[in-house]
């Protein structure tokens, strides 16, 4: 007998992906909660430790070394993620509001979200400097200006450790760059004040070998783009100048209705904030029972009792209080692979508290790399001959790779009698019909995707363009829609808040598209799926699949690769960064497109379930033509040609391969047999037009390419490795 999964019934919100939400969410994934819907809103799909930034800055670490991949704990863990900057907080309401999107609701949340460093106060560094806080912004203006070249001056304003850790990684990146001309530490008081005065000495003779120039009691008046002035006139040159002096809260919790200190939230042992059923965490929280400086090694610490409070105010067990030592192991980098660890009044320096910290560093961070696959379930011992086959060796993939292939489809269709009606017209290999009714020409199409993302909102905006995609490449203008949608199982509340946010995208999308949504139907089953039907009208004479002639430039809108890279995502084997830059290329409207191609477009077709060759084919069969494909003209989605080489395959992908047998491919070259989901529109155009079509296309942003030609030998395609 099925057993249907358990019904959610409360909403667990964490609002920033620091180290303790980051921690909280692999506990969670070992000791899920049954009825609890875990969602982590955070701006980015990566979080960046901040125990390695140093060493990213000096160049003893690769970028992606500093990432938390949120996109893969999240999936990990069995969470939404959202990704979006929280804005505001209503604690009446319980609402978490995230620009361009309804409101998320919570029963229980926690704030994660660090604190910046920006100067908002200081004439001139919004405009000329880059705070040190949020570490992703730094980190990327950083590794562009390291890698520069010609002299450079840098200035780092705080002279606290972090400020002067900043600075002598800084300098070292710079020196062994043969670039260093001068790096500035400016502190407008004393130095280094808070550590020991052997520490402080250390630090010095550390600055000192590596020409650190250390401006005290010295007051910035503004900030310029190649230089410093200070309040006595003087002037200090630096092309990249950053801050740390202090920590500042971020300015949306003053309108939260929260007790704050500072700015910050003030929470008690709990780690509760003026509302029970709100915790705050890390930086961005003060501690009223024991306040202590901003440092990483507290939001590690608090991750196991925030753990066991957010159950507990879910299941009503009491909670437990954080308990924060005294002082805390410092580990400073000193620019080389050298390191000072203060403690209790004492300290030691040199490569061996170098290699102790990065081993603390790599052990943090190794919890989050090597996060166990998703794997296929159990055969029974006793099951009917085919199962295993049938099951694949994969999970299931979602969007367009769970769609039927083309050769099942195709014969369960071909059987079908369809009633003579003369206000009905079927298109050629399309999937949609043109209505004729009192003189209008209208097309209908309809579409539903099982969901391969964990944020409602956005599986909604990718399955409202992707239903979309027929209307758009027969050139049709987009007029009304009807909503199907499938929720997994929950409480009546949670079914609400669902929907709410689900028909505010879906709203969106139709609305600027021209077209109306006029009703729709819903269903309760074991997971989410989002299907739309939509009718549009065409001026004239829709574009279909057949009218493309030899000699007819193929022109693609979009990239291609996303049925590899969701596949990759769900086997928990993608890098969250190539993930989150798919779900925006999947989120492109095809409209302006649409209507771009379509007064000299002879056949048109959205790439879809069928991958790239498979509606090419269909533009073949159906125009008596064959093609040839350039195939180092197609574009790719970052990291699609990475992932398609290690052997990662869409569950479709078989079936779409075998429709073109003839056609052999190895490695990254079977993307062209990819299923994409709201893939772009491939169009068939003179070749005289396709130069001026394809400019149009990419001053309106679309990542477009020309990609092959059609020719006169009817239904063949070819591989070749040619130019337009």
């Amino acid at each position: 007998m099925h057993a249907p999964p358990l019904p959610l019934t409360r909403d667990l919100v964490l609002i920033g992906g620091g180290h303790s939400h980051a921690l909280v969410l692999r506990k969670w994934a070992m000791k899920p909660l049954p009825g609890a819907r875990l969602t982590l809103i955070d701006p980015g799909p990566c979080a960046p430790y901040s125990g390695m930034l140093p060493g990213f800055v000096a160049g003893h670490y690769h970028r992606e070394e500093l990432d938390i991949d949120l996109v893969r704990l999240a999936r990990f863990a069995g969470a939404r993620l959202i990704l979006g900057a929280a804005e505001h907080i209503d604690t009446v309401q319980q609402r978490v509001h995230v620009r361009g999107r309804a409101p998320i609701a919570y029963d229980v949340a926690s704030i994660d979200i660090g604190i910046t460093s920006n100067m908002p106060d200081l004439p001139g560094f919004a405009d000329h400097a880059t705070p040190a806080k949020p570490l992703d912004d730094f980190a990327a203006r950083w590794q562009t200006f390291r890698e520069e070249s010609g002299p450079a001056h840098v200035a780092v304003i705080g002279g606290g450790i972090a400020g002067t850790e900043l600075v002598l990684a800084m300098a070292h990146a710079l020196k062994s760059r043969g670039r260093l001309a001068q790096a500035t530490l400016i502190d407008s008081d004393k130095a280094l004040a808070t550590v020991n005065d052997q520490a402080r000495q250390t630090l010095r003779r550390a600055m000192s070998a590596l020409g650190v120039r250390l401006e005290e009691y010295a007051s910035v008046a503004r900030i310029e783009k190649d230089h410093i002035r200070l309040q006595d006139g003087r002037e200090i040159l630096s092309d990249f100048t950053t801050g740390a002096a202090g920590a500042l809260p971020y300015g949306w919790l003053e309108n939260s209705g929260l007790d704050l200190q500072d700015g910050f939230i003030r929470v008690g042992p709990t780690l509760q904030s003026s509302a029970a059923n709100l915790f705050a965490v890390g930086d961005c929280a003060h501690m009223d029972h024991a306040p202590r400086p901003k440092a990483g090694v507290y939001a590690v610490r608090q991750a196991p009792v925030l753990f066991h409070n957010l159950r507990a105010s879910l299941t009503g067990d009491p909670l437990r209080a954080y308990h924060p030592q005294k002082d805390y192991l410092k580990l400073v980098s000193l620019g080389e692979r050298q390191a000072l660890a203060e403690r209790f009044g004492r300290s030691f320096s040199g490569p061996l508290m170098w290699r102790w910290k990065n081993r603390i560093d790599q052990n943090f961070m190794e919890q989050f790399r090597e996060l166990p696959a998703m794997e296929p379930p159990e055969l029974p011992a006793e099951h009917t001959v085919g199962m295993a086959e049938a099951l694949g060796d994969k999970p299931l993939c979602g969007g367009c790779g769970a769609k039927v292939g083309r050769g099942a489809l195709w014969s369960a269709l071909g059987g079908i009698k369809t009633a003579e009606r003369e206000d009905i017209t079927p298109l050629p290999g399309d999937d949609a019909a043109l209505l004729t009714t009192g003189g209008a020409r209208q097309v209908i199409s309809t579409d539903h995707l099982r969901s391969f993302c964990t944020d409602p909102a956005m599986m909604t905006r990718i399955s409202a363009v992707h239903a979309l995609g027929d209307i758009w490449a027969m050139g049709a203008e987009p007029q009304a829609a009807t909503v199907n949608v499938i929720l997994p199982r929950m409480s009546p509340e949670l079914q609400t808040r669902s929907l709410a946010e689900i028909m505010a995208v879906a709203s969106d999308v139709f609305t600027t598209a021209g077209a109306a949504i006029v009703g729709g139907h819903t269903s309760i089953g074991d997971e989410l799926t989002i299907g739309f039907t939509v009718t549009g009208l065409c001026p004239k004479a829709p574009i279909t699949l057949a009218g493309s002639r030899p000699g007819d430039a193929l022109i693609l809108t979009k990239p291609i690769g996303s049925g590899v890279l969701m596949a990759a995502e769900m086997a928990g084997k993608a890098n969250g960064a190539w993930v989150a830059s798919a779900w925006q290329q999947m989120c492109q409207s095809q409209d302006i497109a649409s209507q771009i191609l379509r007064p000299a477009c002879h056949a048109m077709t959205d790439v879809t379930g069928f991958g790239l060759i498979g509606h090419l084919l269909g533009i073949c069969e159906a125009s008596s033509v064959g093609a040839e494909v350039f195939t180092d003209q197609v574009p790719l989605m970052q990291g699609a040609k990475t992932l398609a080489e290690a052997g990662i395959r869409s569950s479709l992908f078989g079936a779409n391969q075998g429709a073109t047998p003839e056609l052999v491919t190895r490695g990254w070259k079977e993307l062209l047999f990819d299923p994409q989901t709201a893939g772009g529109l491939l169009a068939a155009v003179p070749a005289s037009d396709a130069p001026a079509l394809l400019r149009q296309l990419q001053d309106a942003g679309y990542p477009a390419a020309i990609i092959g030609r059609t020719n006169s030998v009817a239904g063949a395609i070819t591989l070749s490795e040619g130019h337009p």
